[in-house]
């Protein structure tokens, strides 16, 4: 894998380089020549997220399949012969008599109303109301018929889990409650019908035990998941120009953490685990999908997103800053210690990587010694510095400052005098004295614009920057290499 790098616009990471280079002196000179070009690359490291990925699913369609399978009329009541009032001993003046047991009829029907899905955390609720109507004709003979109705509320409350291989099973619970219990009056008494209505809505219970687990499977979570699993295998565009970003996004498996129904929907909890990497340039490949893997427990928060922006500043963004402020100086002669007033002029500089993690500089120029006018020095100096930042800053600063070398050098005691003027280094400083924040922040708010309710073919990604910390700089061979982390939060929806 190639190395991904975010160059900011700006000069400033290596202006302030150079500034504080040269204000920390040079310490010693040198006959050798320039320091050797680093051939060191920027590894970036892969971060590992656990992107959320809830999946929906319209209980609608739930509702609708039970409404059709489950008849209206649930059923009918037509018993004869039934004992509607018992036979008991009743005290009349002194002597006890045993009236009669009275028959009946029982005639009727049981209808149901419509069904009503809804949520309670992550319970599944499945109302169904019933009425009944219930005459009892023909009571002993006496009297022609007596009516009467009830309500009552039957719940299915499901709970559902997923299998390894991400079929769902559910288990139910079921009862029903009497709003109002089937009973008729007789001579007074209240006949209770509850226990004849009782045997029959124990088979509707049992139906709706029998049919709702494939009703669940018909949902098709599977399908939905495996869709938004081979679709993930992406890249997101995080900086659309100047230049362009990547993040490429490898899962590598789904986490489960249950569900929660949400008004009329039922959404699974999940979380992607995925590798996350940056690319700068042209889209990435996107990384071949694997087949879905078996169900895993979730064993955080999903929905954290962990990525990785490597911050490089080009060393050449660094020499036309330097000459520029040493070109204006110029206009006005150099004070140096045991000489006088000198004029220079500077023609190039060059930056690059060296070893141990250090900047080169080389600074062009020449000057002429004042006491002798004929005398002209020329010729390149050359610095080597470690740059460093305080912890969690983009603020640089260099270390260990040194003179290396002097390249194609006539008067070389007069250039490194001239080198190691205040004037020289305070110049320099003065001018390029700055950080590269503004940069930095501009390009974060970019990044954090981009990744808000973005779209990738059929996946909808959702993200936010939370926080963000800076490494360690280090000067390697292809620019002067900022690390920055990142956290924050993300979701991919499969939207059609």
């Amino acid at each position: 894998m190639g190395f991904s790098i975010i160059r900011l616009r700006g000069a400033a990471l290596l202006a302030a380089a150079g500034a504080s280079l040269l204000v920390a002196g040079c310490n010693r000179g040198s006959a050798g020549g320039a320091p050797p070009r680093s051939a060191e690359q920027i590894e970036t490291p892969a971060q590992t997220s656990l992107i959320a990925v809830p999946i929906e699913a319209d209980l609608a369609a739930l509702s609708a399949v039970l409404e059709r399978e489950i008849p209206r009329q649930l059923w009918t009541i037509d018993q004869d012969g039934q004992t509607c009032v018992p036979s008991k001993k009743v005290k009349v003046l002194i002597v006890k008599v045993k009236t009669p047991t009275l028959k009946c009829r029982l005639v009727g029907q049981v209808t149901r109303g419509g069904l009503a899905l809804s949520g309670r955390g992550s319970d599944i609720v499945v109302t169904m109301p019933i009425s009944a109507v219930i005459h009892a004709r023909d009571i002993g003979g006496v009297l022609k018929q007596e009516t009467a109705t009830a309500r009552a509320q039957v719940h299915a409350v499901i709970r559902m889990a997923l299998n390894p291989d991400w079929s769902p099973r559910a288990s139910i619970d079921l009862d029903y409650d009497w709003a109002q219990q089937p009973t008729v009056e007789f001579l007074g008494k209240k006949i209770m019908l509850t226990d004849k209505a009782d045997q029959k809505l124990k088979g509707v219970i049992a139906r709706l035990e029998r049919t709702l687990p494939g009703e669940i499977a018909k949902l098709d979570f599977r399908g939905q998941v495996e869709r938004s699993w081979r679709k993930a295998f992406t890249s997101l565009l995080l900086n659309r120009d100047n230049p362009p970003v990547w993040m490429r996004i490898t899962p590598q498996e789904l986490q489960f953490g249950g569900y929660a129904v949400q008004g009329r929907k039922l959404v699974l909890r999940l979380g992607m685990k995925a590798r996350t990497e940056t690319f700068v340039g042209a889209r990435p490949q996107d990384p071949a999908p694997i087949a879905l893997p078996p169900v895993r427990p979730l064993q955080a928060n999903a929905g954290h997103l962990e990525f990785f922006i490597p911050v490089l500043a080009d060393y050449a963004e660094l020499e036309p800053v330097i000459l520029k402020a040493l070109v204006k100086r110029s206009a006005r002669p150099f004070d140096v210690p045991g000489i006088g007033p000198v004029a220079a002029q500077f023609g190039k500089v060059t930056t690059y990587g060296t070893d141990k993690g250090r900047i080169a500089v080389g600074l062009q120029f020449t000057a002429v010694d004042p006491s002798a006018k004929t005398k002209r020095a020329a010729g390149t100096i050359w610095f080597t510095g470690l740059p460093v930042n305080p912890p969690n800053t983009q603020q640089v600063l260099f270390q260990d400052v040194t003179v290396d070398g002097v390249t194609d050098s006539t008067g070389t005691n007069l250039l490194l005098k001239l080198a190691n003027t205040p004037a020289v280094s305070e110049t320099i400083a003065e001018a390029l004295a700055q950080n590269f924040t503004n940069d930095y922040n501009e390009l974060i708010g970019k990044i954090s614009r981009a990744i808000d309710d973005k779209r990738e073919g059929d996946l909808l990604i959702q993200a936010r920057i939370d926080n963000l910390r800076t490494g360690s700089l280090k000067a390697a061979g292809n620019g002067l290499y900022l690390p920055v982390w990142g956290t924050g939060t993300a979701a991919i929806r499969l939207v059609r």
